[in-house]
């Protein structure tokens, strides 16, 4: 069994202002959305067609893309860090999680329930299970899925770029080199190489197979990871830019 418990103000705080996290209120903000509801597929296309106006995309696939993007930034990336560094795991079931607008198309996800839970001594292993299977096989998996099938968006693309944000996470912001960080190692591992496909909600671990050695490319002078998939970035920015791990380019 896990134990219901509380952020701390300086863990909330933290999350909050690194990750964009914030408490869902009574009165909902104008134009935010539930993430339940986008898990069906009416009403994610209709997500989709008006989110591919404000970013001026080209088709449903690319904005599918971009969304992905920033939702795992929002979600999965907060959820392992709480879940590494404070032994706490949010609730970012689908239903709890609502996708706020600010200055940008997605600046924040609310959270209605604040609880968290820890692990009980001893059961980390199983708690960390059930962590990652809710914000993954609950929650991101399924919008995967549905995403992938109304924007025709094939899902190694969507799934590529929750990987890349989880690669970050644990190798930029936490580290996983050090005497210090014993227990981010090993999460990182087990989420990235060991976790079975069922904690995701695929038949395989759909993260691993993106990870791979760091090489020079045209767009950096130190080694960087190039992506597998293409995320279309370029589609919808300004300059008409590619990421600096972008597979289309050279290396």
């Amino acid at each position: 069994m896990n134990k219901q418990s509380q952020l701390a103000l300086d863990e909330w705080d933290y999350l909050s202002h690194q990750f964009g996290l914030r408490e869902y209120g009574a009165t909902r903000p104008a134009h935010s959305a539930n993430a339940l509801d986008l898990l069906n597929e009416e009403m994610c296309s209709d997500y989709l067609d008006q989110l591919s106006v404000l970013l001026q995309s080209p088709s449903r696939m690319i904005t599918a893309s971009q969304f992905f993007k920033r939702y795992a930034a929002l979600s999965a990336v907060p959820q392992l860090y709480a879940m590494t560094v404070y032994n706490k795991g949010l609730n970012l079931a689908a239903e709890n999680c609502f996708l706020e607008p600010g200055r940008s198309w997605l600046e924040h996800v609310g959270l209605a329930d604040m609880d968290v839970v820890v692990p009980e001594a001893g059961e980390r292993h199983v708690w960390r299970n059930r962590v990652i299977s809710a914000i993954f096989a609950e929650n991101i998996g399924k919008l995967i899925a549905v995403m992938s099938k109304v924007a025709n968006v094939p899902k190694s693309i969507l799934w590529e770029n929750v990987a890349v944000r989880i690669f970050s996470l644990y190798e930029k912001r936490i580290g996983i080199t050090g005497e210090q960080q014993e227990q981010s190692r090993a999460d990182f591992q087990y989420v990235v190489h060991q976790a079975p496909g069922a904690l995701f909600g695929e038949k395989q671990n759909p993260l691993s197979r993106f990870y791979r050695k760091s090489t020079l490319t045209s767009l950096s002078t130190t080694p960087l990871r190039v992506r597998k998939t293409c995320c279309f970035y370029y589609e919808v920015s300004s300059v008409k830019e590619y990421c600096t791990g972008c597979p289309k380019v050279k290396s």
